[in-house]
């Protein structure tokens, strides 16, 4: 609703009219930058020598200090920046290869399974025939 927009609602078999408070706001969400952006920011940042510079470029772009405080301890962490990226993408490269490998493991689990299933049959049938007189294995 915007302000002084009235809406009808029904209450108890009655409608009445109700008018939104301005005071209220929707809540907001959370801004989420780009990496590219925040590299940005933080270039011109550095380049801001004058008084006020700095200032002025935190009002252009709508930030707070806080954002260039965060943004510089991420990047001198190593999480801003190519390595990052070079790495998040190892991780789901490993984390793929780990599925990969997983899936393959029950794949060959179930093949086994079914192998001794087969030996067991020929086995017992061997012995019914008479063709073996004892079981290499031991009885399984």
């Amino acid at each position: 609703m915007s302000h002084n927009q009235a809406v009808q609602v029904k209450i108890n078999d009655q409608i009445r009219t109700v008018v939104a408070n301005p005071a209220v706001t929707a809540k907001g969400s959370r801004r989420r930058f780009p990496l590219s952006y925040k590299l940005k920011v933080l270039a011109e940042a550095e380049a801001c020598h004058r008084p006020g510079e700095l200032g002025a470029l935190l009002r252009r772009e709508g930030l707070y200090d806080s954002h260039l405080s965060r943004w510089r301890a991420a990047r001198r962490a190593g999480q801003l920046g190519a390595a990052h990226q070079q790495t998040t993408a190892g991780v789901k490269t490993l984390k793929q290869e780990l599925a990969d490998l997983q899936a393959e493991h029950a794949r060959l689990q179930k093949s086994l399974a079914q192998a001794e299933l087969v030996i067991d049959v020929q086995k017992k049938l061997s012995l019914l025939l008479g063709l073996a007189t004892t079981l290499p294995d031991g009885p399984r």
